[in-house]
């Protein structure tokens, strides 16, 4: 690839960047958009942006840049969790780390890279990438020494910035343990496995174990159920009907008047549209509605419970001993938050969980598997020359100048991102399938698969595809394989620069712009004529963002020393998602479950991995040019990276494992000291609620007179109707806000038609 090239994909992407942050900057600005833009505020503050006219809202500015760049770590911990803090500070690692590599390789190893050989050059725009990188420098040159150097500078700082964040990180972390309010998670343990019993209910096997064995510190326990969305639906409607049957004093009205609504794409009044009048309650519907002994599904126990014991210190030891003998029974784990519990999951047998692993294990790497045949083509793209050859009739395509610049700087990367698309709902997908309990363990697993999957995909297959292109007896001396990889990877980081620049700098104005819920909210505006939902705020999509910057890292290490010229488009990428980043956690998103900076262990992983790969590359590089002062000294590099990450598992990961009991236990004797133990023992009972739909109703008294009624009345009994009504308003809907419009008649009729349909189920299940 030319520089010609690699300038025509900077123009394009700098060209859509300065576009889309223009657009924000006025789009941000509309009302109508303020649920798109501000949705973690209006959620919060219930704020309101003004409606008038007013030119300012049609004019770019820069102040939303200058307010994220404004906010402290500690607002954006107060208002995004710990584990957007962590996120924020993998930014500023990479930003530290990489402007001091661009200054070191940029400033000495680049202009070694470009004259490391005696050979006449072009212009600039006429070069190749490759004339660049440490491909270009003689064999035996004395200059290597410098390659190392830079090397050991790199990847010293590296550790200590590693270890500063860690440490930072796991500080936060044990201030969270800390926090002002209580947890209900801390005094809860999740128990899985539980043996069943012929006579007994799984909530007196649970009740008569722990009591038994935890007879000291437990306080109760609640029972989870497997319960189908049917039956969910029934639940919830029989609770509030039996609730309406107890009040006697009370008349529903049972007519509903027709109407017409107007269609929303062109305005006009139509009769398909009708809202029909219901029918009169069958009296003798009752005796079978409600009381049929043969659809009354009880909730089916499962084998998992929600166990709560009196202190902290308490659930973590019965969280972490093993029950019985029998590894697989009484399984206790620490619980989720309540806001972060999944309950679809939590039901699923645990015997059954390693075999959903082993099948999404098979399943995900299948998926990579068959992702090699985009990516072998993409990099077909990016040799031409070898692409030609096999496919002659593109040869007539490809004799313009713009159309070869456009092909290959340009076009592979944009498809590479279009397929890269996929690969997070797909691995979303397996997360769920393992089972996981709670959605931040979804969402984290979901994180670990697609940070793996752009490493070996984006990382290592483009490299050997592109190896595949040039040679195809590239696998036929396994032996030659290192010596292949340490030959063309710096050759494959000219695809990795116009990498950057797409996936990169695009996607970020992308995710400032919010696509997606744009189009979406103009559609429920002014098509489908839907009401704003106040509730529905996205959370930030962890397992996309943080493996793409983690990936940018890996790039950024292993092309440093061998390709410097990546490392500027690598800061920009990182200064605008600085920003960026931060004004969606203050703008954007909304925190429901914090994991507790949790990913930052996966970080800490790949940054070491990143290293450990670019002086293995390194070591094998100074081998091809023959530099054995230079080769030697990088072993000791690789080993000392080694012992640091050992000394940071042994001193900082297990803060992340668990909690310390130290501090728990002064947790619980302060709470006690102070009288706040009996408080939060009373916020259990309520604190996990496995269906808040079907929670008992408190039905206010309701006076609804229906119109029969008014026909026959007498003028005695119209006055002291009108006077009953003054003392009590009239209300012809149910007070509740989730059942405000909703008159009882349509509910009945709802339980009817379900219990009808569960009805035709049975019989056809029997048959």
């Amino acid at each position: 690839m030319k520089i010609s090239a690699l300038l025509t994909s900077a123009g394009i992407n700098v060209g859509l960047c300065v576009l889309f942050l223009s657009l924000y900057s006025v789009l941000r600005k509309q009302p109508a958009n303020i649920r798109v833009y501000f949705g973690r505020r209006i959620s919060e503050d219930h704020s309101r942006l003004r409606g008038a006219f007013i030119l300012e809202r049609f004019v770019p500015s820069a102040g939303w840049i200058v307010k994220a760049l404004q906010c402290a770590e500690e607002d954006l911990l107060a208002a995004a969790g710990l584990d957007a803090v962590a996120f924020n500070r993998m930014l500023v690692f990479s930003i530290r780390i990489f402007s001091l590599a661009a200054l070191l390789c940029v400033l000495g190893i680049l202009p070694l890279n470009y004259f490391g050989q005696n050979i006449q050059h072009h212009r600039i725009p006429s070069e190749q990438l490759d004339i660049f990188t440490i491909g270009n420098v003689e064999v035996q040159s004395r200059w290597l020494w410098v390659h190392c150097l830079v090397l050991y500078i790199i990847s010293g700082v590296a550790c200590i910035l590693l270890y500063l964040e860690y440490r930072h990180i796991a500080r936060l972390r044990l201030l969270h343990l800390k926090r002002a309010t209580p947890n209900p998670g801390q005094f809860t343990v999740l128990v899985r496995g539980i043996p069943k019993k012929t006579k007994e209910s799984c909530s007196s096997d649970v009740d008569d174990f722990f009591t038994k064995y935890h007879a000291s510190s437990y306080l109760f326990h609640q029972v989870v159920y497997k319960v189908g969305k049917v039956q969910k639906i029934m639940t919830g409607a029989k609770k509030a009907c039996r609730k309406l049957k107890q009040f006697t004093d009370t008349t529903v009205d049972q007519s509903c008047k027709a109407g017409t609504y107007r269609c929303c794409l062109c305005g006009a009044s139509s009769n398909s549209f009708q809202l029909l009048p219901t029918d009169e309650v069958v009296q003798s519907s009752g005796k079978t509605d409600l009381k049929d002994s043969t659809l009354i599904t009880d909730n089916e126990e499962c084998a998992a419970a929600f166990v709560f014991f009196k202190t902290r210190y308490g659930a973590l030891v019965a969280s972490k001993v093993l029950q019985t003998s029998n590894p697989t029974k009484w399984v206790t784990d620490l619980a989720p938050e309540p806001d972060d519990v999944y309950w679809s999951n939590i039901w699923l047998p645990y015997k059954q969980l390693w075999i959903r692993r082993i099948a999404t294990l098979l399943g995900s790497i299948v998926f990579m598997i068959l992702f090699l045949a985009p990516v072998a083509f993409i990099q077909g793209l990016t040799e031409l020359e070898h692409l030609q050859q096999k496919l002659p009739f593109l040869n007539g395509l490809l004799t313009k100048k713009y159309m070869i610049q456009l092909v290959t700087g340009y076009l592979p990367s944009v498809i590479l991102q279009i397929f890269l698309y996929t690969v997070p709902p797909i691995m979303m997908l397996f997360s769920t399938l393992e089972g996981p309990t709670s959605h931040s363990e979804r969402k984290r697993s979901a994180c670990c698969k697609v940070l793996y999957f752009y490493i070996w995909n984006v990382f290592f297959v483009n490299v050997v595809s592109g190896t595949v292109i040039k040679q195809l007896n590239f696998f036929t001396s396994p032996k030659d394989i290192p010596v292949e990889l340490a030959k063309v990877i710096p050759v494959q980081a000219t695809f990795f620069v116009t990498y950057v620049l797409t996936s990169g700098w695009a996607s970020l104005s992308s995710e400032l712009m919010q696509l997606f819920g744009l189009i979406w909210n103009f559609i429920r505006k002014y098509i489908l004529r839907m009401k704003e939902d106040t509730e529905f705020v996205p959370s930030f999509p962890y397992h996309t963002e943080v493996p793409k910057v983690l990936l940018f890292g890996l790039l950024g290490f292993t092309c440093s020393v061998l390709a410097p010229l990546i490392l500027p488009f690598l800061l920009v990428y990182f200064f605008l998602g600085y920003v960026v980043y931060r004004n969606q956690l203050l703008n954007v998103y909304r925190t429901r479950y914090d994991t507790g900076g949790l990913y930052w262990p996966i970080a800490h992983n790949t940054v070491i991995f990143s290293l450990v790969l670019t002086q293995i590359i390194c070591l094998g590089v100074f081998g091809l040019k023959e530099s054995p002062v230079a080769a030697g000294f990088t072993i000791p590099l690789i080993i000392l990276t080694l012992l640091f990450n050992q000394y940071c598992r042994k001193r900082l990961l297990p803060l992340f494992k668990t909690f310390p009991a130290q501090d728990l236990i002064d947790m619980d004797r302060e709470d006690e000291r102070s009288g706040r133990m009996e408080h939060i023992h009373g916020r259990l009972h309520t604190a996990y609620c496995q269906f808040p739909d079907t929670e008992d109703i408190q039905l206010e008294k309701i006076q609804i007179d229906g119109n029969g009624g008014e026909k026959n009345c007498s003028p005695g009994e119209s006055k002291g109707k009108e006077t009953r009504e003054e003392q009590q308003p009239r209300r012809d809907e149910l007070s509740h806000p989730t059942l405000k419009g909703l008159p009882v008649s349509r509910l009945q009729n709802a339980v009817r038609s379900i219990t009808f349909l569960i009805r035709l189920q049975k019989r056809g299940l029997s048959r």
